[in-house]
């Protein structure tokens, strides 16, 4: 039973914060600090950072938002996300809480009820309607952007920082991230750019993380309970064992009193305090390893799942789901087996037989209703969906996943399990970061279901238990802008801007911020300024001639008597000077039109305001002209490039947008300089519907590391070729171009799977095109949809109408059997 202060504190809470107290006695637990703190501050009109662990909860801040967004009738809310998984997960649950026709989802490839009060949507459809000024954004108030520490992602993550610096200042921005080392810093540039941003930092899981090492077919705590994880002592038997393995860790074991699990079906106790400790022996062997389908029996015994075992490989995956198949173990019961069936059978309906049998189908099925799954990049997202669904329902039990699960998807688990300290990242094997260890132990645990959730850590020849406790203790997670000006952002801000206001918000992006944090304060009290003195100047307006130019001459003259009367013991010849020069002012200001006004001197006020703060502005420009000033520069070499293929044209703030730029502001991607010359000199002209989706494809696909180049083994013949060899040239000319500018430039035009989209658009088989594109279904799936939207990109942008209709109609030969299946 609470005490009578704290139900005093509550009522005050609720009396200063009503929406807040209604959301959360609407909620099905009590809300904890962090999440009140956020609602209290979004209640007072502030924007917000919350930064929490993986489960915590931040969620609930955003939905706040929407909650605040719904109690007028006009005002909307956009909850932006990363991945499309991630936005259909989201739109589902929004829409059992307001109902269909309130909630809306844009994904690039998906549009329901855009014009929706609450729009569900990934961060580069907000970017994009914030550059076209879309009339979607009337009545915008609240926008949360869901996994904000995305921003540092290499390729995606500018589009975090264009939306935020874009986005009309009367917008409350509620920002959700994972835990980072550097949440305040982010919070301050928040704070700097939008103005009045709350920052809520929460370390706390609400439901806490135990952490094991499996040892054979022990669970021994990585951490000595007596001294807590705060201390990161690790528990000494771990540090024993690591001395000595094989025949002599069993006997030691037994001889201090370990029961094994096998035989015991519980944790093994410690051993007695005081034990010598063994020295390993010249002959020992390795400790072996349990099997999967041992572990996972292992954890079924011990109640711990439902669980996600953690391995960082596709083939990894799948193969364990082989393991536990061939074992014979089953998890689910048969009325599980039934729902499961039921669920599969009505997501899956609208998929042809012939594409079920392609894609593995059946046993794929069969292993659902066993209880297990995979869950990777390469899974069609159609399957991905139901894994997810289903373990969420707590049928399936037991998921192997890589690590891009961690990344946000709503897949909560009692138990995680490591198999492994290290992945491959694409060049070598490397140990994972204790961020990444973070991001992945923090699906265990489930709120409102579990006490406490369970991190397993498997044994490996070799590993520190040392080392492993000071990743499971350290929260080192540092969020660093990725930002960087592109082609179609250049054009965009030039075109909304100038030139001169483009580079003070560019000035303003985190990347600056962290190079120079004063040059992101000085860019933003010049902009507040400049709005300031166009006020002055209106202000100051005279029907008796230019007030600007006559306040300009009385404060010249102010300064040269006000001087004259300082230096009255001067030079005679310099005083003589600046006599003839106040006399030539005095005879300019009585001849001057706005000397008769009868309101001069009310005018004269407001030029003086108007002056005084100029002369402040100027002042504050020279300071960052001498700042570090990198992101800006490298704006002005992205504009010279664009100046020297006549993009834009003018000097200074004095630049403009030719057609192609026009056509330029509306191609977005990694080629957009590429996509855009190509269209103007005319190179894809003649090409059919599936040579341009191949053409396509080329321009988004990126191969693996390891991919061989095949040259033009495979390529579409006719047209294509040469359109490609065109294109490929041109490539090489805007490469040298860029390298003359000190630009990076992009990789060359990747062909690999041009054969295979080429077929794939004039309606070949699924199962001979993946044959073709030797790759699994769910990366045919990935860049088959990249090719759709850069195919609907030309058919909006192209000039030529027969590339217009063309592109059109390789859209639809792509955009069709698995690859137009969606799950919402």
């Amino acid at each position: 039973m609470s005490s009578p202060a704290d139900r005093y504190a509550a009522a005050r809470a609720a009396a200063d914060s009503p929406e807040t107290a209604a959301f959360a006695a609407r909620q099905a637990f009590d809300l904890d600090p962090f999440q009140l703190a956020g609602c209290h501050a979004l209640e007072r009109g502030r924007s917000v950072l919350v930064a929490a662990p993986t489960g915590a909860g931040k969620t609930i801040v955003g939905e706040f938002a929407i909650h605040l967004a719904m109690r007028t009738p006009n005002e909307k809310a956009f909850y932006t996300t990363p991945m499309k998984a991630l936005s259909n997960q989201k739109f589902r649950e929004l829409t059992e809480v307001y109902g269909a026709d309130q909630v809306g989802l844009l994904t690039g490839d998906t549009n329901i009820n855009g014009n929706a009060r609450i729009v569900v949507m990934t961060t580069e459809v907000l970017r994009n309607m914030l550059y076209a000024d879309s009339a979607a954004l009337t009545d915008l108030r609240y926008v949360v952007m869901d996994e904000v520490h995305y921003l540092a992602d290499r390729f995606r993550g500018p589009v975090w920082e264009e939306v935020i610096l874009h986005l009309p200042s009367s917008v409350r921005l509620v920002s959700l991230s994972a835990t980072v080392s550097n949440a305040e810093e982010f919070g301050d540039w928040l704070d700097t750019v939008r103005g009045d941003t709350e920052v809520i930092v929460s370390e706390i899981r609400p439901v806490p993380l135990e952490q094991h090492v499996l040892v054979r077919d022990d669970l021994l705590p990585l951490f000595d309970d007596r001294a807590g994880i705060a201390t990161a002592q690790v528990n000494q038997e771990l540090l024993r064992i690591r001395s000595f393995t094989g025949s002599r860790y069993e006997s030691n074991r037994q001889a201090q009193g370990y029961v094994s699990n096998r035989h015991a079906g519980r944790q093994a106790q410690r051993p007695p305090r005081g034990g010598r400790r063994p020295v390993r022996a010249a002959n020992a062997r390795r400790i072996e390893r349990m099997d999967r389908p041992e572990v996972v029996a292992l954890l079924e015994r011990s109640n711990l799942l439902p669980a996600i075992f953690f391995i960082f490989s596709r083939i990894g995956c799948d193969a364990a789901v082989q393991q536990v198949s061939r074992s014979g173990l089953r998890l689910t019961t048969a009325e599980e087996r039934a729902e499961i069936r039921a669920i599969v059978e009505e997501r899956t309906r609208a998929l042809q037989d012939e594409d079920l049998g392609v894609l593995g189908f059946w046993e794929w099925r069969e292993n659902l209703e066993r209880g297990v799954a995979a869950h990777h990049a390469g899974l069609l997202p159609a399957f991905k969906e139901i894994v997810e669904e289903l373990f969420r329902l707590k049928l399936v039990k037991v998921v192997f996943a890589t690590e891009t699960l961690a990344l946000g998807i709503n897949m909560p688990a009692r138990t995680v399990v490591l198999e492994k300290m290290e992945k491959f990242n694409g060049e070598a094997r490397v140990a994972i970061t204790s961020g990444e260890y973070t991001q992945l132990t923090g699906r265990a645990g489930r709120r409102g279901i579990d006490v406490e959730g369970h991190a397993v850590v498997q044994w490996t020849e070799g590993m520190d238990p040392q080392a492993v406790a000071a990743l499971a203790s350290r929260r080192t997670y540092p969020l660093n802008s990725s930002f960087r000006p592109t082609y179609n952002m250049a054009v965009n801000l030039v075109d909304r801007f100038g030139r001169a206001r483009a580079r003070e918000i560019l000035e303003s992006s985190f990347a600056q911020f962290q190079a120079d944090r004063a040059v992101v304060g000085l860019a933003r009290q010049v902009r507040e300024a400049e709005s300031s003195l166009e006020g002055y100047l209106t202000a100051m307006q005279c029907e008796h001639g230019d007030f600007a130019d006559y306040a300009a001459i009385r404060r010249e003259l102010s300064d040269l008597e006000k001087k004259n009367r300082q230096d009255a013991h001067g030079p005679r010849s310099v005083r003589e000077k600046r006599i003839k020069k106040i006399e030539s002012l005095r005879r300019r200001m009585q001849r001057h039109g706005c000397n008769t006004c009868p309101d001069r001197e009310k005018h004269a006020r407001w030029g003086e305001r108007y002056f005084k703060l100029k002369r402040e502005t100027d002042r504050k420009r020279r300071q960052i002209e001498t700042r570090t000033g990198t992101v800006a520069r490298i704006f002005d070499r992205v504009l010279e490039v664009l100046a020297a293929l006549d993009y834009v044209t003018g000097a200074g703030d004095e630049l403009a947008l030719t057609d192609a730029g026009r056509t330029m502001r509306r191609i977005y991607g990694e080629r957009d300089l590429l996509v855009a010359e190509s269209l103007r000199q005319g190179l894809w002209k003649g090409l059919d519907a599936p040579a341009l989706a191949a053409m396509a494809c080329c321009l988004v696909y990126e191969p693996r590391r390891d991919e061989a180049n095949t040259g033009e083994r495979g390529l579409p013949r006719g047209a294509f070729r040469a359109a490609y060899e065109k294109t490929t040239a041109l490539w090489a000319q805007l490469d040298d171009l860029e390298q003359d500018h000190h630009l990076p430039g992009t990789e060359p035009l990747a062909a690999g799977l041009a054969g295979a989209m080429h077929a794939w658009a004039r309606g070949g088989m699924l199962d001979r095109v993946l044959v073709d594109a030797d790759m699994a279904a769910g990366d045919f799936v990935r860049w088959a949809k990249q090719t759709i939207d850069l195919l609907d990109q030309l058919s909006i942008v192209a000039d030529d109408a027969e590339i217009a209709r063309t592109a059109r109609r390789a859209l639809e030969g792509v955009r069709r059997g698995i690859v137009a299946y969606s799950g919402v």
